[in-house]
């Protein structure tokens, strides 16, 4: 999605070349990284500047996600959240190329350092450069981005260009790097203007100039992040800050006004040509003190794998969007050196469920709880009992929270572990919120499979709520269920109502076709549970409809 009429120098120059774009830093920093050694070599003082270029930008990749990681997580659990709304996939796919900034910004540091004799031989540390740095752009930048700002939002130049930023109303970090190229170009000019100025004042140094940096990141993701955070005591301490730093709340309110709240950073601009939102003041208060929302719906979900963690909303969009397994094995080395630490730290300090993500359905306000524990866990018999205890906190804290009604995905609704979420009713029969756990859905999908117009099913698996349920809604349908297993037809019979067990029968003879068929279907169900759950995860093995030219088979 770009903007609603591309201007010239929309689309970046790297665009089509995926995460190649990469490899356009690396004969830069090789380079840089072969002067700095050659000049050590000979006793001369190396170039400190190229050489933290590539340092700079591997810290800004990782602070930045960082943020996005810290961003979701609050505005799925904290009550200090501004706009409520959902944030789309449409947005994440919108945004995934908020790296590019970050790769502009080392290569013009490259390139200014190559070609400008006064951005080489820079020392560590200047003192004087942060005085010239915070004069330039509290007065400059500050002035020419509010202007340039007013002028983005003039019906030409808006719907060429800054509409691509303003189609995302529910504002993450990396939403404020989200800009069209040419835009983009115009923002790093004034950023350009204190950085270069240093330089030719003899102020430069490698500190100020990578801190100027790290401060635009901040303040950038700070405006966006959709929760407030800025203490009020900074205010009550020194009044003139409402002046020169913003909010999350004040920059929100540009979003959603639009017409409103033009300044970068420093809001003293929109305070001295009567564009701030009268409402800024209000919002900011509201939601600094919060406002608890009891969620309508908790879904209960849990990790398969170490690498799933990275998967989730907390995690990387671009791991996300492809599948679990689809890892080459050298990535999969690479990321494993993250996942096990992650992993071990989710299952000692992980006491209860995490929420991953909140979203909002018309009215209807729903959590996605994340249990910190792998499907191995749930499967051994050592690590039961604690997985157990996990879950219950978890559905105790679905309770405290207000949640109407918990869902329980995966492994959290097995028999042997809670017998189906009624474990936690016997226990606590005072309990308030509503445990649902997916047996009429996985039935009701089930039964969606069926072929119109059968009226014979054969019904293979193990004892369980879930063939229940569904041997009960096939006779329910005039469906004769037959089944080839004695103990389950038993089973089975003692839970159906009695009215209905007429159409349950326990039957010998069926074709060697449908015997046959009913193998491959199974194995296939079974072959897309994720990797350990094996049959537990799965009872339900084949559903076909029987044909009605049968053979006799022997009992064995």
């Amino acid at each position: 999605t770009m903007a609603s009429k591309p201007g010239p120098l929309t689309r970046w120059p790297w665009h089509d070349m995926g995460n190649y774009k990469y490899a356009l830093v690396a004969p830069w920093a090789a380079y840089s990284t072969y002067r700095f050694a050659a000049a050590k070599a000979r006793g001369e003082e190396g170039d400190l500047l190229s050489l933290f270029v590539l340092p700079t930008l591997l810290f800004r990749l990782l602070y930045t996600q960082l943020w996005i990681s810290v961003s979701r997580h609050q505005t799925a659990r904290s009550k200090h959240r501004i706009v409520s709304k959902s944030l789309d996939f449409e947005q994440v796919d919108r945004e995934r190329n908020w790296d590019d900034q970050i790769i502009l910004t080392a290569l013009l540091f490259y390139v200014v350092n190559w070609t400008a004799p006064i951005a080489q031989g820079l020392p560590w540390w200047n003192p004087r450069g942060l005085v010239v740095t915070a004069l330039l752009h509290l007065g400059p930048v500050e002035f020419l981005y509010y202007w340039f700002h007013r002028a983005l939002h003039h019906h030409f130049l808006y719907a060429r260009y800054h509409s691509h930023h303003h189609a995302s109303i529910v504002t993450e970090p990396v939403t404020s790097v989200i800009h069209p190229f040419a835009e983009e170009a115009v923002y790093f000019g004034l950023f350009a203007i204190p950085l270069l100025s240093m330089m030719a004042t003899g102020t430069g140094s490698v500190a100020m100039s990578n801190a100027y940096l790290i401060y635009i990141d901040f303040m950038n993701y700070l405006g966006h992040c959709n929760f407030e955070l800025v203490p009020k005591l900074l205010f009550d301490l020194f009044p003139p800050l409402k002046y020169l730093m913003y909010t999350p709340s004040f920059h929100s309110l540009h979003h959603t006004q639009f017409r409103t709240n033009y300044s970068l950073f420093v809001p003293f601009y929109d305070y001295l040509y009567g564009t701030m939102d009268k409402t800024s003041d209000d919002l900011y208060e509201r939601t600094l003190h919060g406002r608890e929302e009891a969620p309508d719906v908790v879904h209960l979900t849990h990790l398969t794998t170490p690498g799933s963690l990275l998967h989730l909303r907390l995690g990387f969009a671009s791991l996300a969007s492809a599948p679990l397994r689809s890892s080459s094995s050298a990535a999969a080395s690479a990321l494993a050196m993250v996942e096990r630490p992650l992993a071990a730290l989710a299952s000692v300090f992980g006491r209860t469920a995490f929420r991953c993500e909140a979203n909002r359905m018309g009215n209807l306000s729903t959590e996605t709880w994340v249990v910190p524990r792998y499907t191995s866990q749930y499967t051994s018999k050592k690590d039961a009992h604690a997985v157990s205890r996990v879950v219950e906190r978890a559905v105790a804290d679905a309770e405290a929270s207000g949640a109407a009604v918990l869902t329980l995905g995966l492994l959290n609704q097995g028999y042997e572990l809670n017998r189906n979420g009624e474990l936690y009713v016997i226990r606590k029969p005072e309990i308030k919120t509503k445990i649902v756990d997916g047996t009429s859905l996985a039935v009701a999908a089930v039964l969606h499979m069926v072929p119109r117009g059968a009226r014979d099913v054969l019904l293979l698996g193990k004892e369980c709520k879930v063939v229940a349920v569904l041997a009960q809604a096939l006779c329910e349908r005039n469906i004769q269920v037959r089944v080839v297993d004695a103990d389950l037809h038993e089973a089975l019979r003692q839970q159906i109502s009695p009215e209905l067990r007429g159409r349950l029968a326990l039957s010998c003879s069926y074709s060697s076709k449908v015997h046959e068929l009913a193998g491959v279907a199974g194995r296939r169900w079974t072959d897309g549970a994720g990797a350990g759950e094996g049959d537990a995860g799965h009872p339900l093995r084949a559903l076909l409809p029987v044909p009605g030219h049968r053979r006799r088979r022997r009992p064995r």
